[in-house]
């Protein structure tokens, strides 16, 4: 499976690339790189979305998860960059219960692309997050998305 690390504010992350879909982004450094014109295409949107010239991402997904799980995460694609959503809303977004919301969050295998940093707490309190320095990864990329849509030219 190909794959082509880079480095962001948030440290090194990998991303992995499978029949022509991205398919995982993973934190830390892979061993294997292979720049494929998919994975140039990936790491290019999100470093744009890192230097805030970018907030929402074109690219071919396939994450490998249950169909339950893929509806969360296509709920989680709906939300606006720089806007949040609690795992209750979620839930009744797609008729399902809050906590099972959070399970299909934190098993999404795309993070950033898929922005599962984007769903809270009911009481507006972060919640957890797997990927990174957990939480502090979290508010970091809610405060980063809040302070980019202040900015000209975003997409």
């Amino acid at each position: 499976m190909p794959q082509l690390s880079l480095h962001t504010p948030l440290g090194e992350v990998t991303i992995s690339e499978d029949g022509g879909a991205i398919v995982a982004l993973d934190w830390g450094r892979g061993r294997d790189q292979e720049a494929t014109p998919l994975l140039c295409q990936a790491r290019d949107q999100l470093q744009a979305y890192f230097d805030g010239k970018r907030m929402s991402f074109d690219l071919p997904l396939a994450p490998e998860g249950s169909d339950f799980q893929k509806r969360v995460w296509a709920a989680l694609c709906a939300i606006p960059p720089g806007e949040t959503r609690s795992y209750a809303d979620i839930a009744r977004t797609i008729g399902s219960a809050p906590r099972a919301v959070g399970g299909a969050n934190g098993a999404n295998p795309i993070p950033l692309f898929i922005p599962c940093h984007r769903v809270i707490a009911a009481d507006g309190s972060l919640g957890g997050y797997s990927g990174g320095d957990g939480p502090a990864t979290k508010r970091y990329l809610l405060d980063h998305e809040s302070r980019a849509l202040l900015l000209p030219l975003n997409t």
